[in-house]
């Protein structure tokens, strides 16, 4: 008859070690928390850029023509963009990277922010950065008149038609490799 090898048995001491490393690692996603904590600083003084663009903007009205109302405007919704993205940046790294966010019943959150996973986290910021990034060309295309230089012009042009290239691409490697869920 022949004799069966003894089960494995793990040496008890690696396996706390191998626990004790495992308990490291995922603790450390915490490290991330100040980093949402500091964008949400930046969020405050982007609203103290947005009032001071605001207050510049009312002041020039009564007296401004319609492309500096146009240009005016634009700034805001610039300034509103970034602090938009700012936003989706905080809750959805917080949500996929630290930890779960729990809204309850909280009649005022917005669905998106439990549902975006990395890929919707992707897409979304890339959309923002193309939209920020058109309205500096459109803000270059409304000056043209006082200050219009070509190379700066095409620089504009081309970084945004990288953007708006590059986030076609992420969409649809997205959604050929299945790694987006359409919402």
């Amino acid at each position: 008859m022949t004799e069966q090898p003894a089960p494995y048995r793990p040496n008890p001491t690696l396996k706390r070690l191998e626990h004790g490393m495992e308990s490291v690692l995922f603790n450390s996603r915490w490290l991330m928390a100040p980093f949402y904590l500091g964008l949400v600083v930046c969020l405050a003084v982007m609203l103290f850029k947005f009032f001071k663009k605001l207050w510049e903007f009312i002041l020039i009205a009564p007296s401004a023509n319609e492309a500096d109302i146009i240009l005016g405007a634009l700034s805001l919704i610039d300034v509103s963009l970034i602090g938009n993205l700012i936003l989706i940046v905080v809750f959805s790294g917080y949500e996929n990277f630290v930890s779960r966010i729990n809204p309850g019943d909280h009649p005022d959150w917005p669905e998106w922010m439990t549902k975006v996973d990395f890929a919707g986290l992707k897409q979304k910021m890339l959309a923002s950065i193309v939209a920020i990034s058109a309205i500096q060309v459109l803000k270059a295309f409304m000056n043209i008149d006082a200050f219009f230089d070509a190379q700066k012009m095409g620089w504009l042009v081309g970084v945004h038609l990288v953007f708006v290239v590059s986030t076609l691409l992420l969409a649809l490697s997205d959604r050929w490799g299945g790694d987006h869920k359409s919402e």
